[in-house]
């Protein structure tokens, strides 16, 4: 590590609350729910994927490695637009992530974000589109993952009133 560098650690508690009575006896014999908690925060209801036999109510390691993409690129794209004098009135991305399941193993191979934003009248649509590569340059989890990440956004003015 550099001095220009800082070291951020964070810490987890994954809490299995599958076994049913005979552990991990068989593929079959347990459940896959878990409790993600931290102290301070709510805690997340999470199981594997349905495909996997999984509860399809809970969140999934997939379904959250998606979020973290897109949350962390929301966050430094607002960063970036606050910075840069564009204001960002409403944002939602709807992200879409593939997977490939390969026997014994599968791994991401796209993540796709599509933010809607809405942006102040008169703000400049073409800086807030090339907010969007900036952000993705930054982005802390885009930065740690080894698939591509693209990113569709659509941009809009608020009307004047």
């Amino acid at each position: 590590m550099t001095l220009a560098e800082k070291q951020h650690v964070y810490r987890v508690s994954v809490e299995w609350l599958g076994n049913r009575g005979v552990g991990t006896v068989d593929y079959a014999s347990y459940g896959r729910d878990h409790l993600i908690t931290a102290p301070g925060k709510p805690e997340i209801a999470g199981s594997s994927d349905p495909a996997f036999r999984g509860n399809p109510q809970r969140w999934n390691p997939e379904d959250l490695l998606l979020a973290s993409i897109s949350a962390c690129h929301k966050l430094w794209y607002l960063s970036l637009c606050a910075r840069a004098g564009v204001c960002v009135l409403t944002y939602l991305d709807d992200a879409e992530g593939t997977m490939i399941e390969a026997p014994g193993a599968g791994r991401f191979v796209r993540a796709v974000l599509r933010p809607q934003i809405t942006i102040r009248a008169g703000d400049d649509i073409e800086l807030a589109m090339r907010l969007h590569r900036e952000a993705h340059a930054n982005c802390f989890i885009a930065n740690s993952v080894n698939f591509p990440i693209e990113c569709e956004p659509q941009i809009m003015a608020m009307a004047p009133s």
